[in-house]
């Protein structure tokens, strides 16, 4: 069994529904509990061994990079690439090639809120595996992903499934572990219906040639910072 030392962090997009609050702010700097939400990701990675981060940054960089600088502060070691085209989840994973090199690595959205030990589900691999995918149930897959499963395994996802096309009782919850097999993958994306290039059609077609994608159902709190009046909710909680 092994462990993920690595993890890339997506936290480039400005976050338009949460309208005035990130004029000036990059989404994952809003604050839950009086700490930005990318704090309390950084931190609860750096928990589950987590040693090397890759923040993947864009509207507003500067913020995030002289809050974390070169990550000492919050033990581990932090490195940034820029997002400059806004084409999809795809394509901006393929700005952690590099960092990931040979190894496994964690990619969470900048704004998904777990509890720490939700990460010690998504840490641990064994090499018969190209890695896991977190789900959750009693979510509303079509504002997400459903994911479909069987004996514990991906087998086919659908981002934001209209009306009429198959469905799930899986909910993608955001926070994934890949192997670096999946630059394979993103790199031949093509453009999706929505006109971006996704990330979960690249692991969709992982699982349709066979690949192990095991499914974790995280338990416990789970937390999707979306818009205002969940960082309402959330802050009154």
């Amino acid at each position: 069994m092994g462990q993920v030392k690595k993890a890339v962090i997506l936290a480039a997009g400005r976050g338009t529904r949460m309208g005035h609050l990130t004029d000036e702010l990059p989404k994952p700097m809003v604050l839950v509990h009086g700490k930005p939400v990318l704090e309390i990701i950084v931190r609860g990675l750096v928990a589950n061994g987590i040693e090397h981060i890759l923040i993947i940054v864009g509207w507003k960089k500067e913020i995030i990079m002289e809050a974390f600088g070169d990550g000492k502060a919050y033990g581990c070691e932090i490195e940034y690439v820029e997002q400059l085209v806004q084409d999809g989840t795809g394509r901006v994973v393929e700005l952690a090639k590099e960092f990931a090199g040979e190894a496994r690595f964690l990619l969470s959205y900048g704004d998904i809120l777990v509890p720490e030990s939700s990460y010690a589900l998504l840490t641990n691999f064994s090499d018969d595996t190209e890695g896991k995918l977190s789900v959750r149930i009693n979510e509303d897959v079509r504002k997400g992903g459903a994911v479909f499963i069987e004996n514990g395994l991906v087998t086919d996802l659908i981002e934001k499934p209209a009306e009429g096309q198959p469905t799930s009782p899986y909910y993608n919850a955001g926070i994934y572990q890949f192997s670096p097999r999946i630059f394979d993958y993103t790199a031949r994306l093509t453009l999706s219906p929505r006109g971006e290039y996704e990330l979960t059609d690249a692991i969709a077609a992982q699982a349709r040639d066979g690949l192990r994608i095991e499914a974790v159902e995280l338990p416990g709190d789970w937390v999707d910072v979306r818009d205002p009046s969940v960082l309402t909710e959330i802050n009154a909680s």
